[in-house]
C-alpha cells in the first residue's frame, strides 16, 4: 500500500513538474504580454566577449502573434534585427530565432532553433535542442541547446545557450 501511494505521488509530482510544464511555461510568457524587459549578458567565454552582446543593454518585448504564437523582439543595444518566436505545438513549445537585416529582409542565417525537450523541460525552464533544420543551416550548432528559464520567484528570466553541454552564453533579464 505504501509503495502504491508513493508511486502515485511520484507520478502526480512528475506530471505537475514535467507533464504540464510546456503549458505552464507558455502561460507564464503570456502573462508578460505587452511588456518590455531589460537585462545584460552575464556569461560569455573570454573568446567571444568581443561580439556585439557584451556590455550592451539587452531587452525583449512579449508580443502575441496569434493564439499559439508569441514574438519576442530581442534587441542588443541599438540592434533590432532579432526576434525569438515561441510557438505552442502538440505538447511542446518551438523556439525559432528570426534574424533580419535592418531593411526587414531575412538574414541568410535565420529560423534556427528547436522544439522543447519534454523529458527535461519544466514549468520554469524549457530546453530546446537544435533541430534538423538548424543542424543543416549551421553545422556547428548541431550540438546547441537553448534554454529559456524563469527564476523560482519569477523575478528574473534567463536566455541561455549551451553547445556540447558547455555554457556559451547567458543573459539575465529583470521581470
Amino acid at each position: 500500500m505504501k509503495l502504491l501511494l508513493f508511486t502515485t505521488s511520484l507520478l502526480l509530482f512528475s506530471t505537475l513538474l514535467f507533464g504540464q510544464g510546456d503549458k505552464e511555461f507558455f502561460k507564464a510568457i503570456q502573462s508578460l504580454e505587452g511588456k518590455t524587459f531589460y537585462g545584460k549578458a552575464i556569461y560569455m567565454p573570454d573568446t567571444t566577449r568581443a561580439n556585439d552582446f557584451w556590455g550592451k543593454v539587452l531587452n525583449f518585448k512579449v508580443s502575441r502573434s496569434n493564439r499559439s504564437e508569441f514574438h519576442l523582439p530581442f534587441n542588443v543595444g541599438e540592434n533590432q534585427t532579432r526576434t525569438w518566436v515561441l510557438t505552442k505545438t502538440k505538447g511542446r513549445i518551438r523556439l525559432k530565432h528570426d534574424h533580419r537585416h535592418t531593411d526587414g529582409s531575412p538574414d541568410s542565417i535565420t529560423n534556427y532553433g528547436g522544439d522543447s525537450d519534454q523529458k527535461i523541460s519544466t514549468r520554469l525552464a524549457q530546453y530546446f535542442p537544435a533541430d534538423e533544420f538548424t543542424s543543416n543551416l549551421i553545422p556547428a550548432a548541431k550540438a546547441n541547446r537553448w534554454i529559456m528559464e524563469f527564476s523560482p520567484d519569477k523575478k528574473k528570466f534567463y536566455y541561455i545557450l549551451e553547445r556540447n553541454n558547455e555554457l556559451r552564453f547567458k543573459a539575465e533579464f529583470d521581470l
